[in-house]
This record gives C-alpha cells, sequence and structure tokens, in this order.
C-alpha cells in the first residue's frame, strides 16, 4: 500500500486548515476574504526593479549560503547598533518560516519540549512535531498578554526552548517591555534557547521591545516578507549568538541552500523605502474593524500585526466559521488550526477598506444568529 512509503512524522500533524480555506475562496465568487496573512499592498517599485535588475544581470544562481554580500552587511551594521553585542552574527534565511525550521532542526532532540503560547502560529507546533519535539502550549485567554509565570510553571527537565512571537499571529497581541524583560530573565535563568519570532515588528502600534535586549543568547527571527509586501521572495533573516548561527547555516546548507537571490537584492532596496504610510493604514483598518465588531463580539484590541481574534458569540468557533463561509462569503480562519481551543476565530486586516466594510456587514449579521 502506498500508505506504507510514509514515515511517522507525516501523520503526526495535518494539513494547514489556512490552505483548505484558501482553497475554498477560489471556488466562490466575489468572497470577502479576510484569511490571508499577507499584506494587501505591492512591494515598493524600488525594490521590484532592484530584483529586476539582478535577474537581468544574471545574479540568478546561488548566493552565498548566508547570503549576499551587500545585504548583510546592512544587517549586520543594523544589528550591531541595536544590540550591541560583540558575538552577534547574522544571516539570510528563506522566509522567516525556513529560519523557524532551521532553528529547531539544529536545537531540538525527539522527545525535547517547546513551549509556546496558545494560540500559536501554525508552524510551530507542526514543526516541532515533525522532527519529534514535544509541543508545550501555555493559555494565554483571554486576554493573550505574556504570562510569565506560567511560562515558568510549564518548564521541566525536558524543555529546551521557548518560541516566543510578538506582535502574534493570531492575536495581534504585543509584549510589553516588562513582559519580553521577564520572559528573557526566565530563558537565561533556565539556560533555554529563547526564539523571538519578529516578523512583525513594523506593524507594531504600541511600543515593540524585542527580548534580545535583555538576553544576548536570545535568537531572533524575522524578514521582509511583511513589512515590504513581498513574501514570494521568501526573504528572511535571523541573528544570535555566533556559535548557534554557525550551526543554523550548516543546515541552511543542506536544505534551502540560500535564500533566493533576486529577493535578495530586492529586499536590500526596499530597506531604503519610507513604509509609514501603509503601517498607518493598518493603523486606520484596526480601528474602523475594531469599532465595527465590538458591540457584538467578545474581542481584544490587537496591538500589532495585521490580525484580530474574536470569540465566536454562538456554537464552536468551526460551527462559526462555517456559517460565515456559507451564507456570506466570508473567509476567516477558525481558531482550532491556531489553538487547543475552539471557541475564537481568526480575521485578517490586510484587505482593502471595502472589503472590511463588507465584513462588518457581515459580521453584525453573524453574531446575532441562533444557535
Amino acid at each position: 500500500m502506498i500508505k506504507n512509503w510514509f514515515s511517522d512524522r507525516a501523520f503526526a500533524f495535518s494539513a494547514s486548515g489556512i490552505r483548505k480555506v484558501f482553497d475554498l475562496g477560489a471556488k466562490l465568487e466575489n468572497p470577502i476574504n479576510l484569511s490571508i496573512g499577507q499584506p494587501d499592498f505591492d512591494m515598493p517599485d524600488a525594490a521590484k526593479n532592484a530584483a529586476i535588475e539582478a535577474v537581468r544581470l544574471g545574479k540568478n544562481g546561488y548566493s552565498p549560503t548566508q547570503g549576499i554580500a551587500p545585504l548583510l552587511q546592512r544587517l549586520q551594521k543594523e544589528v550591531d547598533a541595536e544590540y550591541t553585542h560583540p558575538d552577534r552574527s547574522v544571516f539570510l534565511t528563506s522566509g522567516t518560516s525556513g529560519g523557524l525550521v532551521l532553528t529547531l532542526l539544529a536545537t531540538v532532540n525527539p522527545g525535547d519540549e517547546v513551549i509556546m503560547c496558545d494560540p500559536y502560529f501554525v508552524m510551530y507546533e507542526a514543526v516541532t512535531k515533525m522532527i519529534g519535539g514535544v509541543p508545550v502550549p501555555v493559555d494565554t485567554y483571554p486576554d493573550f498578554k505574556f504570562p510569565v509565570q506560567k511560562f515558568r510553571d510549564a518548564v521541566t527537565p525536558k524543555t529546551k526552548l521557548i518560541l516566543f512571537n510578538s506582535p502574534s499571529n493570531p492575536s495581534g497581541s504585543t509584549a510589553s517591555p516588562a513582559e519580553a524583560e521577564a520572559v528573557a530573565r526566565l530563558a537565561a535563568e533556565k539556560n533555554l534557547l529563547l526564539v523571538s519570532d519578529e516578523i512583525y515588528s513594523m506593524f507594531c502600534h504600541s511600543e515593540f521591545v524585542s527580548p534580545a535586549k535583555f538576553n544576548p543568547q536570545t535568537l531572533v527571527l524575522g524578514g521582509y516578507s511583511k513589512s515590504y509586501g513581498m513574501p514570494g521572495w521568501r526573504v528572511g533573516f535571523a541573528h544570535g549568538p555566533k556559535e548557534l548561527i554557525e550551526q543554523l547555516l550548516k543546515f541552511q546548507q543542506y536544505t534551502f541552500v540560500c535564500a533566493p537571490q533576486p529577493g535578495q537584492w530586492g529586499a536590500l532596496a526596499a530597506l531604503d523605502c519610507d513604509m509609514s504610510r501603509e503601517i498607518a493604514a493598518y493603523r486606520r483598518k484596526r480601528d474602523r474593524l475594531y469599532d465595527g465588531i465590538k458591540d457584538y463580539y467578545e474581542v481584544v484590541k490587537p496591538e500589532g500585526a495585521f490580525y484580530m481574534f474574536p470569540k465566536a458569540p454562538w456554537g464552536t468557533a468551526s460551527e462559526f466559521v462555517n456559517a460565515a463561509v456559507t451564507e456570506h462569503s466570508l473567509l476567516i480562519i477558525p481558531g482550532n488550526i491556531f489553538s487547543r481551543y475552539d471557541t475564537h476565530f481568526r480575521i485578517s486586516y490586510a484587505a482593502s477598506e471595502e472589503t472590511i466594510e463588507r465584513g462588518i456587514k457581515a459580521f453584525r449579521k453573524l453574531a446575532v444568529k441562533k444557535k
């Protein structure tokens, strides 16, 4: 049987439920798409032109495993200025997701425990299981703050690392400076690797502070996909202790090889582009969506990223999302994709204002539906 071809890890996790919603949306005529977790703005023209020019100049082969020198030097300079850690090295990854895969491959043994907030980005649980690790979700309901005491309580002799995501996908929650410092101190005290996923740091509507400020051993993962509207180019970065970065580079050599070279040249040009207009637009969209549904739903106003995570007003979140899709062509994501609980759902407000207005009307109608 074909099934006998597969490894045990192939059945340790399911296909992404987000992709299932995307597939469903492709079959609908004029859906209200508030599901997709990517910017609705295009990458800056300067970045496009730089990538196109790189292609025309024949820069289509492999780059060095760590990345092209100009972008690498630019990133190292920025990191040195911000952190002043003498041992902090950088390299370019194949997207932030690629950086996460490399990190867990290089650090987690079968049976090792990985602490993460619940709700969590879908890859955290899946990749942990993929390599034989044990996900340890820490409940952050109902306010989605970062409960450091719960992190402490979750630590066991098998704990290897803490995955920390601020601003968060799916809740949009952003750690306060005190919370960032507390989790950094905890990781240092327990000799745990702290991995800070900061892909949404530019989309922060409150003060953003990296836990790496307080713990030099923190590994930071970031990228240019969300900030500059270029998720398809798959260009991310990582920075952390030199010894750890060297191990990640070794794994990159035998997996992703390098980040796509034309995308790296595009990212380098993007760094000189002003994205303040796009960031301000997402703040307005967040406010409009929140004001439009807050009287109908239990919802925490997000402080970053471009997601909102309301509680379903009736039934399970899966039942609610099914009604949203089938009755209103409203595409949203059930919360059990990100969580052990099936109570909330994710909205992405990375959408046009017209789509958000259509969404608000549909949400109001859905809220009063009887069980």
